[in-house]
């Protein structure tokens, strides 16, 4: 697989090693040997995000935040550029129709519109995806 969309949920077992598994090794294992990996615009601020709620619970440290934001900037991932032109027509329509929140149908919208494999540990985009004829990299 040399391209792939990339959810946030996919993302944190590589900073959160008790929740990581064979196959989101596999995935960063796929980044390292020079895949690329799409996001849409709010990836980062999902992850900034999850990554703060996780510091104010002790389970990470700022200087493992900065590890982690560190080595993620090894890898090639992409911000879509188109993330915000499709969230109101597409993405808003998507999320109707399979019940999902505007945040998650912006990564099934990617990959649907990219034609690219899902990484994702969220069963409701699973679910999703598979519904919407799309294919999954996990």
């Amino acid at each position: 697989m040399k391209e792939f969309v990339l959810d946030c949920s996919a993302t944190l077992p590589w900073v959160f090693g008790s929740e990581a598994t064979k196959v989101t090794d596999a995935l960063l294992d796929q980044l390292a040997r020079g895949a690329k990996a799409w996001v849409p615009a709010l990836w980062h601020l999902e992850l900034a995000n999850v990554l703060l709620g996780a510091k104010r619970r002790s389970r990470i440290d700022q200087a493992g935040i900065e590890q982690f934001l560190g080595a993620l900037a090894l890898y090639d991932i992409a911000v879509d550029p188109d993330t915000m032109t499709n969230a109101w027509a597409k993405s808003l329509s998507l999320a109707e129709s399979y019940d999902l929140s505007v945040y998650d149908a912006a990564y099934l919208e990617l990959a649907l519109r990219r034609g690219l494999p899902l990484a994702t540990l969220d069963t409701e985009l699973i679910a999703a995806m598979k519904r919407a004829g799309g294919r999954l990299a996990l």
